[in-house]
């Protein structure tokens, strides 16, 4: 399940207008809201979910934007994870609780 939280942008005049829509379609959970900005998180089955989700609220009258802010993959995350146990690429230092961070060996390139 893919948890994300996210900023409604609209008019202040609008705020409430929104937040009722909101509401009212059970698309996400309302939080909070100051100054045109209106947060909410949604809960998805996957990234595709929460982009059909994402767009659905973009249409929504006076929605100027959907920005999200956050997101959390947990059973992706667990997938990946497997995979690199698979392929013996989880190196030891990951799983130490007093793993320093400048013991970290960065093998990538900042290109890719």
């Amino acid at each position: 399940m893919n948890v994300s939280s996210l900023i409604i942008t609209t008019p202040v005049e609008y705020e409430e207008t929104v937040i009722q829509l909101i509401n009212e379609n059970a698309l996400c959970e309302y939080h909070a809201h100051k100054d045109g900005k209106i947060v909410v998180t949604i809960e998805a089955a996957s990234v595709n979910d929460e982009v059909k989700v994402m767009k659905l609220i973009s249409k929504m009258q006076h929605v100027i934007s959907v920005e999200m802010i956050y997101s959390y993959c947990e059973d992706e995350l667990e997938q990946e994870r497997d995979k690199l146990e698979l392929e013996g690429k989880i190196p030891d230092w990951l799983n130490e609780e007093n793993a320093k961070a400048e013991d970290i060996v960065y093998n990538g390139h900042i290109k890719f």
